[in-house]
């Protein structure tokens, strides 16, 4: 598999990881990264079980830290997850670890993982 084949399933998938951002209200002045397919760093395992090769990337900061991955694999299927790592915007109980896509071809399941808030 290569980016270029897979880019617009990969466009689809981070503009929902996009818009689980934006359900959780953050204000638009808060300057957040947020996933853009293309600016991933690929590379393409074999699955171990089918042997199929597959597509991962991987988002990293301008320092090199992991902000978050997308897997794309042979059969359809996929999963996504980048980092927000944030107190909540409207609810100071929780605090937004990241948001999480996954799913098979044009179905897309999305989600962002909350944690209790220490405090």
């Amino acid at each position: 598999m290569n980016p270029a084949d897979c880019a617009p399933l990969g466009e689809v998938i981070c503009s929902r990881l996009i818009a689980e951002i934006g359900k959780l209200g953050f204000p638009q002045e808060q300057s957040l990264s947020l996933p853009v397919f293309k600016l991933a760093h690929f590379t393409s395992p074999k699955d171990p079980y089918t042997g199929q090769e597959g597509l991962c990337g991987i988002w990293r900061t301008a320092q090199g830290h992991r902000l978050g991955e997308i897997k794309l694999h042979a059969d359809g299927s996929f999963y996504a997850e980048y980092d927000v790592a944030l107190q909540h915007p409207s609810d100071a109980r929780w605090f937004v670890e990241c948001v999480v896509a996954w799913g098979r071809d044009d179905i897309i399941k999305t989600e962002a993982k909350l944690l209790p808030a220490v405090g």
